[in-house]
């Protein structure tokens, strides 16, 4: 009988923090701020018409955003649209080796903008992922995009307050958790690619 109940009490925590996390992830999603994230498409869709290059950074949780990104754009949005719109996106978390390279070489909160002096242009646009907003080498690379007058987009979990560079675009989830700010920026990418993936595809896609 102890053991039955201890089972049953640890079903009903795990139920509780699931419940929780779900509850908190829908009330993110909810508080979107939706005319943000049609201002940061229209700058996103301006960009790949230009045929400008996009960049897109991030550390752990983000990173696997940005390679996600990457994914989306340049293979999803490239097929949808006929190739009509042709992404030219360059994930900065890409590369192991040249991270590790940077890192253990020069200095780990060079590992980003060391990588974008090869590739950045006047023109060129950022994506920014963090889920803290003051990550340093995030912090460096927007400094190195200001310099060289790109275009900035910045997605933050919780930073509540300006950034200390201005951007163009900052989009803060306003929440205090690394799973749920990682669900978010997903949820956001998805949400932009998708939009693109509809408006320029012979066939159209439905939710």
């Amino acid at each position: 009988m102890p053991d039955l109940q201890k089972k049953q009490s640890n079903n009903k925590k795990k139920y509780f923090f699931f419940e929780n996390y779900k509850n908190s992830f829908s009330k993110s999603i909810l508080d979107l701020n939706i005319k943000k994230i049609a201002e940061i498409t229209n700058l996103i869709e301006k960009i790949i018409i230009n045929k400008r290059k996009i960049f897109v950074a991030g550390n752990g949780g983000s990173a696997a955003v940005a390679n996600h990104f990457l994914c989306d754009f340049n293979k999803g949005v490239k097929i949808s649209s006929r190739k009509r719109l042709l992404p030219r996106v360059i994930s900065l978390s890409n590369s192991i080796e040249l991270i590790t390279a940077i890192s253990n070489d020069l200095n780990f909160e060079e590992i980003f903008s060391s990588q974008l002096e090869n590739y950045a242009e006047k023109e060129d646009c950022l994506v920014a992922i963090s889920c803290s907003g003051t990550s340093k080498n995030i912090i460096n690379l927007i400094k190195l995009c200001k310099k060289k007058k790109m275009k900035i987009i910045y997605l933050t979990g919780f930073l509540n307050k300006k950034p200390i560079i201005k951007v163009d675009h900052h989009l803060n989830i306003n929440i205090k958790n690394y799973g749920i700010s990682e669900d978010i920026f997903s949820s956001i990418m998805h949400m932009i690619s998708q939009y693109l993936r509809s408006k320029y595809s012979i066939k159209k896609e439905t939710l």
